[in-house]
């Protein structure tokens, strides 16, 4: 049985972890550095985890089944413009709420993706090519303009993680001010621009 304590030491364990692996990678990261992020000793954290590998699993499988989640959550019955501007949306305040998951899972790609090949090529791909057949169909349907479906998700992943990835970079550019200020509203436009249906013939 799981005492209340172990709960909450393996909670600090992967905090630390988080905060090591989005700024080293996995191959920079050290059990030690990870250890003394938590305030714990190397051995007191080798009683919850055998390795590094283990715990960097972990964090990979609970990150990547929330960055699935906006992709999923579009819904095919839905107005179409509505449905990718939520999507963008919903990326962007991961960007927000998740900027050291953004950047683990950043790193991990930047990488290679060794750890990360079989979750691309199977599940990812497989979402990706559901949501582009269904973008495709409302170009089809001149309910959106004729865009690239792959290319306007690839963007809406670029212009999103962006802010969270590179969050060191805006700052020092706008004076320590928040990255996200105003991002939202110029995204909508952006995107909105891009994907409004053209004005059918009379």
């Amino acid at each position: 049985m799981t005492t209340r304590i172990q709960k909450r030491n393996r909670k600090r364990i992967l905090d630390a972890a988080l905060e090591v692996f989005s700024a080293q990678g996995f191959r920079g990261a050290t059990l030690d550095q990870i250890a003394a992020e938590a305030g714990l000793s190397k051995p007191n954290l080798l009683y919850y985890f055998d390795n590094k590998e283990a715990i960097h699993r972990l964090l990979m499988e609970d990150l990547l089944a929330s960055w699935l989640e906006p992709l999923r959550a579009m819904n095919p019955q839905g107005e179409p413009r509505d449905e990718i501007m939520g999507y963008m949306r919903r990326k962007l305040q991961m960007s927000r709420a998740f900027p050291r998951e953004s950047r683990l899972f950043a790193n991990e790609i930047l990488q290679g993706a060794p750890r990360l090949g079989d979750f691309i090529a199977r599940d990812l791909r497989m979402l990706v090519d559901d949501r582009a057949a269904l973008i495709a169909r409302w170009s089809r349907e001149g309910r959106l303009a004729p865009v690239d479906p792959y290319h306007l998700i690839f963007s809406i992943w670029a212009l999103t993680q962006h802010y969270a990835d590179f969050d060191a970079q805006i700052r020092l550019i706008r004076d320590g001010t928040d990255p996200l200020d105003g991002a939202e509203p110029f995204l909508e436009r952006l995107f909105e621009r891009l994907i409004a249906p053209e004005p059918r013939a009379p």
